[in-house]
């Protein structure tokens, strides 16, 4: 058998504490404790830059965004700012790609140009970067195919269901315009 006592003197008196130690024995337990400088963390430099190519590689990143997501990582927001602004400058970020990106998929799940224009705002995105395609969009036939998708080919006569239908187009961002003409629209126009 052990004899845990002697093992323990014997140890404590073998190993004299250094002054760097970060470990304290003590009778019953041992503390760690904190080191006396913290060593500080974050990205600097080429590191920070791969960092910046790994996530640019995976995702299109606004550049309010990029920063964003660079700064955690980061030991400077100004570092991060400097490499963000060369990044585009070389066109490995895009906020006019970013946008395109946004718009197509907002018009395939259904969207209108306010709601698409909202999503732009809070990615921090200038909406006239796509006002052109904006534009250019048959927004009449957007929300005539989705009412017809969700409510049918039928031009409601009943005050609530009509509601129903401007409500729903509303809330996609339609425009009051197309949206009546949607509603209002026969299958044979």
């Amino acid at each position: 058998m052990l004899d845990y006592e002697t093992l323990k003197q014997q140890f404590d008196e073998s190993a004299p504490e250094s002054p760097h130690s970060n470990v304290s024995t003590d009778s019953n337990a041992l503390h760690f404790e904190a080191p006396s400088e913290p060593k500080p963390q974050g990205l600097t430099g080429t590191r920070l830059r791969s960092y910046a190519f790994a996530v640019l590689t995976r995702k299109e990143y606004s550049k309010a965004d990029l920063i964003e997501k660079l700064a955690l990582y980061a030991m400077d927001r100004e570092e991060v700012v400097k490499l963000v602004d060369e990044l585009a400058k070389e066109n490995y970020q895009s906020d006019q790609r970013v946008a395109e990106m946004m718009l197509s998929s907002q018009k395939r799940k259904g969207k209108g140009p306010n709601r698409i224009k909202l999503a732009l705002k809070s990615k921090k995105i200038d909406s006239s970067l796509i006002q052109d395609e904006l534009k250019e969009t048959d927004w009449n036939e957007q929300a005539y195919q989705l009412k017809v998708k969700k409510f049918g080919l039928a031009v409601e006569k009943e005050p609530k269901l009509k509601a129903k239908q401007i409500r729903f187009l509303m809330y996609r961002g339609f425009e009051m315009d197309a949206i009546m003409k949607a509603i209002g629209r026969k299958p044979e126009d």
